[in-house]
């Protein structure tokens, strides 16, 4: 009985320590910050050093790159397919500007929240 109660504690034990590390590793969004155009949606850049491009192709110039980072989303197109194996294929991409009247850049939209196609972004 005892070895059974301990076989219990330790499997409780090793799912609380699974579950409090999944949690710990979910980071929340960041607030949008001020100073953006407000007649654009705002988009968030959910993953780690992305390339803002000058065209929605992967081999047009790196104007930027940005991680974790809100920007002002001018339109979407579609573009150069992108695969990353850990996150899928989407060629659509999203005009952006970091804030209102700065240059326009393009990401694709595998690394910005909301779909393969952003849903409040019109159309280039």
């Amino acid at each position: 009985m005892k070895r059974q109660t301990r076989r219990h504690l330790t499997l409780l034990a090793a799912a609380a320590l699974a579950f409090g590390g999944l949690t710990a590793t979910a980071q929340a969004t960041p607030a949008a910050p001020a100073g953006g155009d407000p007649t654009l949606t705002d988009v968030y850049i959910w993953a780690t050093d992305v390339n803002l491009r000058q065209q929605p192709s992967v081999s047009a110039p790196r104007l930027a790159v940005r991680s974790q980072y809100w920007l002002d989303a001018v339109c979407q197109t579609q573009g150069d397919t992108v695969t990353d194996p850990d996150v899928g294929t989407n060629n659509w991409w999203t005009a952006v500007q970091e804030f209102s009247g700065s240059d326009i850049a393009f990401v694709n939209n595998l690394y910005l929240r909301g779909g393969q196609k952003i849903e409040g972004v019109p159309d280039c």
